[in-house]
Formats: C-alpha cells, structure tokens, sequence
C-alpha cells in the first residue's frame, strides 16, 4: 500500500506540472503529424509499384508512426530529471520515507499518461484524414504502446541519473535512437528491405512492435507476432525498470 501512495502522489506530482507547462505535450506530437501529413500521402501513390502492401496508405503507416511517437516521446523525459538534479529535488527525496520505487514509477506513469495523449490525438487526426482501423486492435495498441513508453521512460531516467549531463544525454539518445527508428520499418515495411538488413532489424524489438501495431490495425489480433512483440516488450520494460530503480536507488543513499 505504501508503495501505490508513494506512487500516487509522485504522479500527481508529474503530472500536475506536466498539466502547468503543456509544452512538451504539443510539441512532442508535430514531428509525427508532419510526418501523417507529408509523408503518408506518398505511400498512396506508390503502393502498387514498389510492392507495398495493398492497405491504405494511413492504415500502413500509422502503426509504424505510433511506435515512433512512443519512442521519441519518452526518450527525452531524463532532461527533466537532471533540472530536479541541480534544483535539489533528488537531494530533498533522499530524507523522506518516500519508495525509492516510486520515484520512478510515479514520473514513468505520467509519462506514459502523456504518451497515450498524444497517440489518442495522432489516431483522430489519422481518422479524420480516412484511417479505418480495428477498434479492439487500437485498445492493444494502447497497451503495446504503454510498454513501450515505460521502457524507454525508464532507460532516459537511469541514464540521466548516471551522465547527469544534458549534452551527454542528448548524444546517447541520438546515437540510439536513429538506428532504432530506421531498423524498425516505421517509414516503410522491412519486406522492401534487403535480407542483411532485416536479419538486423530481426533484433529490435520495435520492428516487431511496429509488425504487431501493423497487424492490429488490421484486425489481425491473433496473429502470432502480436504475442512476439508483448513477451519482447514486456523483457525490456522489466530489464529496463530493474537498471532505473537501481539508478534510483544509488542516487538516493
């Protein structure tokens, strides 16, 4: 119990100042609508002659757009973290009674609370512009998505904990993340992509998240990668969950 009202509260904390301060929910969402609106008008029109799948454009690439909003979205939170490091707030935390636990989760929650936001904002104007998808296979993407938002929420905070440096956090997130972006098929389908290259992206759980978001849009909920892409997941949250609360854990002694 103590742990869920230490939770409780850390995450009214985040979010209240998240809800004071709206900017990084606005501005974290116009990379992937500019992507909705400049890019996916394209897949249309080049669907048959590149051998793309025969779906609609937005069906094909909103799913992979998701995955990108998720791992953008929350690699960049350890920005914040390390402003509460020179404001003190870290200090202060390590003489109250509060779960070394919590001081993750609650944060991570808030995270993941403005990750499905914006994806909730990305699938209406995906809608408005003719996306039709399955309404049980968005709910799953939800889910897929707050996996995600964790894992990646969770690996920005330890990181920031440990480099304690915006400049630093900034190269290594860069260095990360454009290979996982491009590994994952977000933009395109990996079936255009030549045999080394998949064999790569075969071991980036995003590609296979990007696969199911894919699948489940089409309804496909049984489809085997889907149960793939969750186990995938769910490893990486827990992995990454155990190194931020251990970061946590050691900042706060």
């Amino acid at each position: 119990m103590k742990l869920a009202h230490d939770t409780w509260l850390l995450f009214k904390r985040s979010m209240t100042s998240t809800v004071r301060n709206p900017t990084w929910l606005i501005f974290g969402l116009f990379q992937p609508v500019c992507y909705l609106l400049l890019f996916a008008p394209l897949l249309d029109g080049v669907a048959n002659t590149a051998g793309l799948p025969a779906e609609n454009g937005l069906t094909l690439f909103t799913p992979g757009l998701l995955i990108l909003l998720g791992l953008l979205s929350a690699a960049f939170v350890g920005f914040g973290l390390i402003a509460d490091l020179r404001a003190g707030v870290v200090e202060r935390m390590r003489v109250t009674p509060a779960s070394r636990i919590a001081l993750l989760l609650g944060p991570a929650l808030r995270d993941v609370v403005v990750l499905l936001v914006q994806a909730a904002i990305l699938i209406l104007t995906a809608w408005l512009l003719g996306l039709r998808a399955s309404p049980e296979g968005i709910a799953l993407v939800f889910g897929l998505l707050t996996l995600l938002g964790l894992t990646m929420a969770s690996c920005s905070y330890a990181l920031a904990l440990t480099l304690k440096d915006e400049n630093a956090l900034a190269s290594i997130i860069n260095f990360f993340a454009v290979p996982l972006m491009l590994l994952s098929g977000v933009l395109l389908p990996l079936t255009l992509a030549p045999p080394i290259v998949q064999g790569i992206a075969g071991i980036n759980p995003l590609s296979h998240a990007v696969e199911a978001a894919r699948a489940l849009f089409n309804g496909d909920v049984g489809d085997s990668v889907v149960l793939r892409s969750f186990v995938l997941m769910g490893v990486c949250t827990a992995l990454s969950t155990w190194w931020a609360v251990r970061a946590f854990r050691q900042a706060t002694a």
